[in-house]
């Protein structure tokens, strides 16, 4: 009996030793839960968050990854972002927020903006790592610790459900209101309600109350040798008096570009404290820089309500070259650098083969590079420099400079350049590749050949720095006719120049063609409308913006545009010389490096020509090729205009060859 008593007993401590080491084993792996979601916010998502929770405060998350899965038929509940926590914590109030530094208070960890997904989809944190969880890795509950399957009304999706574990999915638009309300835990751990979002404030508004400062300025800009306010005010007014630090320094704007106090007091009883700061003038031309006003000692229960507060500063030492920009265009000031005897190989030819020879120039594997798609960023901010100002790049299409710092780099593109396919994608048949997002500089390269068509996605001879929206409106569409032509109102600048950018293409890579008429079918390597594309190279002629531009991608590429360094190929492979034999000595070069004069420029009823021996034609043609006026001159001469104000061409023709330069008429 007694025996069996203490066998019983044996027993009884055997399971509560077992229950003991779940509960605690339970405890180890649910110390941290998903608290808040808000997955859709208004305007372009910027304030979407998630928050986690962990029972005591100031807890570390190291071993654990935030994982997004992607509960839609494309996404096949299969992850697509995954965030390492090592080296966070949690805050007083064992709270930890990741959102984009446009949350407000501002974020403890920040990931993109517009990344959460609005459903069905799930957040799950698991006690792993970031590489544990590649794209398109399937749900699962392996490791997991806790779980949120999602909606915006959306239908349910019980497969993602059941991968992770969880048998309801909750839905952000409960109330009808998903753009203004976030997903919230109950204390109970169990049950979800649907409210206001409280970002870094438990959801029942218990805990320690923040007082978020904010940071201010009165402009956004501010050139070298101006001064400054910076101002800071708290939510409340503080109980003492509150000393805190910012620091200003991004990438190459420094301590020594700057001067002025950055440590700050806010009195006791007041809620906000100003600072002076003065950019130096330094006399350097190191570009426009961006500092960065950010945080860098806020003590509880003062919080950072912004951050990371970008302020450009404008530099004053900018370079403004000889030549002028496409609108102004200049020409015989820029030298090319192309290399003696670069065409020889194209001498004496005609027909195919005088197309097969270029070809082997300018794909030649042994000698040509491809860079990276990201790489031609940095091309383009020295290709495309607005001669005008070395801190900004000059937009085709839209004909202005625009600050290189305003590079697209969010799905925002308003106020932003980015890189304009001249030949689009879509119709070519090419995009992004392994590594292209990788920007890994001039010395590192793949080897390329004409079969390599998947290089002509970040080939700069044909890639043009471009207004984001305007790139946007232009889309795929073909060059002319009733498709594009430009935004209403410019003068048409970039037209020979992006003709001979997608005339390169079709020469360089094998499986691109420009054709006549437009095409509705992408993808099969074509685009129109040929014969608008030769009027527009005849009627803008290559400037030295152009040849800069050239000479830039080669020092990169290792392989030049012919028609710009040779403007007549064209006509040989395309145009009115087809099956005629190509003589490098037919190059009009030295007849536009003349000092050919027409002025004034702007003009009004007297267009003067001067630098000019012997007999020649003159031509006067709209900006579209429309031939409005021709006489023949001899040396300088006088030409009376009686044309509405716009932009012109004017051709001089002698001995077979051609000069052509622009006028604008007032």
């Amino acid at each position: 009996m007694l025996r069996t008593f203490a066998k019983n007993i044996n027993i009884m401590r055997a399971i509560l030793i077992i229950l003991i080491t779940l509960i605690s084993i339970q405890f180890t792996y649910a110390q941290v839960v998903i608290n808040e979601l808000d997955c859709d916010t208004p305007g372009t998502d910027t304030l979407e968050f998630i928050e986690l929770k962990t029972p005591s405060p100031n807890t570390s998350l190291d071993g654990y990854v935030l994982v997004l899965f992607n509960g839609s038929s494309s996404g096949m509940d299969s992850s697509y972002y995954a965030k390492d926590l090592d080296g966070t914590t949690t805050d007083e109030n064992g709270l930890l927020v990741l959102g984009s530094t446009t949350l407000i208070p501002f974020p403890q960890v920040i990931i993109p903006s517009n990344l959460i997904q609005q459903g069905a989809d799930a957040v799950a944190i698991y006690q792993a790592d970031d590489t544990d969880f590649p794209d398109g890795t399937l749900a699962t509950t392996t490791n997991l610790i806790d779980a949120l399957v999602y909606e915006t009304g959306d239908p349910e999706d019980a497969t993602l459900q059941s991968l992770l574990g969880e048998t309801f999915q909750i839905d952000e638009n409960l109330n009808g209101n998903k753009t203004t309300e976030s997903i919230q835990l109950d204390n109970d751990g169990i049950n979800y309600t649907v409210t206001t979002p409280t970002p870094r404030q438990l959801n029942d508004g218990s805990g320690v109350i923040f007082n978020p400062i904010t940071i201010s300025t009165l402009e956004t800009q501010y050139g070298e040798g101006e001064t400054f306010d910076i101002t800071f005010t708290a939510d409340n007014n503080v109980t003492a008096d509150t000393t805190f630090s910012f620091t200003l320094n991004n990438f190459g704007f420094t301590t020594a570009d700057y001067t002025g106090d950055t440590t700050v007091t806010i009195l006791n009883g007041q809620n906000s404290v100003t600072t002076t700061i003065t950019l130096v003038d330094d006399a350097l031309n190191e570009g426009d820089e961006e500092l960065l006003i950010k945080f860098s000692n806020l003590t509880s229960p003062n919080i950072a309500n912004n951050n990371f507060i970008k302020i450009r500063a404008v530099d004053n030492d900018f370079i403004v070259e000889a030549y002028g920009t496409p609108l102004n265009p200049t020409y015989g000031l820029v030298s090319s650098t192309q290399p003696s005897g670069y065409y020889d190989a194209i001498d004496g030819l005609s027909g195919t083969n005088l197309r097969n020879a270029l070809q082997g120039i300018i794909a030649d594997p042994a000698t040509v590079r491809a860079q990276t798609y990201a790489d031609v960023i940095n091309i383009l901010k020295d290709a495309d420099v607005n001669p005008e100002n070395s801190n900004q790049v000059w937009l085709v299409y839209t004909e202005q400079g625009r600050a290189k710092l305003d590079v697209q780099t969010t799905s925002n593109n308003f106020g932003k350049w980015n890189r304009e396919h001249t030949f689009p994608r879509s119709r070519g048949g090419f995009n992004d590749i392994d590594g292209d997002e990788i920007a890994d500089g001039i010395n590192t390269f793949w080897t390329t050949k004409a079969d390599s068509l998947r290089h002509a996605n970040s080939d700069a001879h044909a890639l043009r720095a471009a207004d984001g929206p305007e790139n946007s409106n232009r889309s795929n569409q073909h060059y002319g006719g009733t498709q594009y032509n430009g935004p209403t109102g410019t003068l048409g600048s970039f037209k020979g120049d992006v003709a001979r950018g997608v005339l390169f293409l079709d020469v360089r890579y094998n499986g691109l063609d420009i054709v006549n008429g437009f095409t509705t079918t992408t993808g099969n390597g074509e685009l129109g409308d040929l014969a608008t594309l030769l009027d527009w190279h005849r009627n803008d002629p290559p400037d030295d913006y152009e040849m800069n531009r050239n000479n830039v991608v080669y020092n990169w590429q290792f392989n030049r545009n012919p028609f710009i360094d040779q403007p007549d190929l064209v006509e040989y492979i395309w145009g009115n010389n087809v099956g005629d034999t190509w003589n490098n000595s037919l190059s009009t070069e030295s007849f536009q490096n003349e000092n050919i004069r027409l002025y004034p420029n702007p003009v009004n009823d007297q267009l003067y020509v001067s630098g000019i021996n012997g007999t020649y034609k003159l031509s006067v043609l709209s900006s579209e090729g429309r031939l409005l006026q021709t006489e023949t001159f001899e040396n300088n001469a006088t030409l009376t205009l009686n044309l509405s104000s716009g932009l012109y061409l004017v051709s001089i023709e002698t001995e077979g060859k051609i000069l052509t330069r622009k006028i604008i008429v007032k």
